[in-house]
Order: C-alpha cells, then structure tokens, then sequence
C-alpha cells in the first residue's frame, strides 16, 4: 500500500474510533495479532479489545472528546502522527470522578500498517498536562529566577 493509504487508515483510529466512538472500526482495521507496545492503564486488555476498551473509557469521561490531526509522516510501512485532543471530563475515568473541567493534551502515535491493516502501534501522551488542566495533579511551583 502506498504511503498516503497508509496514513488514511492510522488516521481512522483517532477520527471514527475515539473521536466518533466507532469502535467496530478497530476490528476492521486492527490485526487480529495487533501489538500495542504503549504502557496500558491497569486492567485494560492487550489487543483490539484494549484499544475498543480505552476509547470506551475516554469516551465515557470525555463525551465530547475530539482528536485534531497536527501533523502526519510515512514512510514504508509507518505512519508517524501528533495530535491535539481536547474535552470537558464530564464522567469518571479509571476511577477519577468527573471535574467537569475542559482540557487539552498532546499525544504523539506510530503505527505499522502491513496489507491494509495495523499490525503495532507505539504512542505516548501528555497526561500529567492533561491531570494538571482537570486539577487531579499539582502543577510545579514557580522557582524564582536568580
């Protein structure tokens, strides 16, 4: 597959999954042996049903959570992407009762599509700014210049 289709289906992950809540998107585009080398929140299953139940979480304590695509790189068979994602928690999230704050973070994902289908995917976001902005994490003090 080319680049471009490649970086059609990764863009599908965030756009119909997280953002739409199409989660019978994952089983169409995932792998049936996908490999998700990211840290999972405890209790969150490998695979296609760790992505289905971590878009189903954020969902839940972001109703109106939306993904913006900053910038989007391939070559071969990985797709590089930097997105922005914003939301009101409006209901908990493992186990963080809602805040009823709006927030917006950065992530940035990589992911390896062979034939058509994401076999891997390496991400890592912003939660601390993301816990900082809902008031669920101290920010730093300021350090007075010397």
């Amino acid at each position: 597959m080319s680049a471009e289709q490649n970086k059609a289906i990764s863009r599908r992950i965030p756009f119909e999954v997280f953002s739409e809540g199409r989660l019978e998107v994952v089983d169409e585009i995932l792998a049936p042996d996908f490999t998700d080398h990211s840290e999972l929140p405890p209790g969150i299953p490998a695979g296609r049903e760790g992505i289905k139940a971590i878009a189903s979480a954020l969902r839940q304590g972001f109703p109106d959570l939306k993904y913006r695509l900053e910038l989007q790189i391939a070559e071969g068979e990985f797709v590089a992407s930097y997105v922005t994602v914003t939301g009101t928690h409006k209901g908990e999230i493992f186990g963080m009762p809602a805040t009823g704050k709006h927030a917006e973070w950065a992530e940035s994902h990589i992911v390896k599509v062979v034939n058509g289908k994401i076999t891997e995917h390496w991400g890592i976001g912003d939660q601390l700014g993301m816990l900082r902005q809902l008031g669920l994490a101290p920010a730093p003090k300021a350090v007075a210049a010397r």
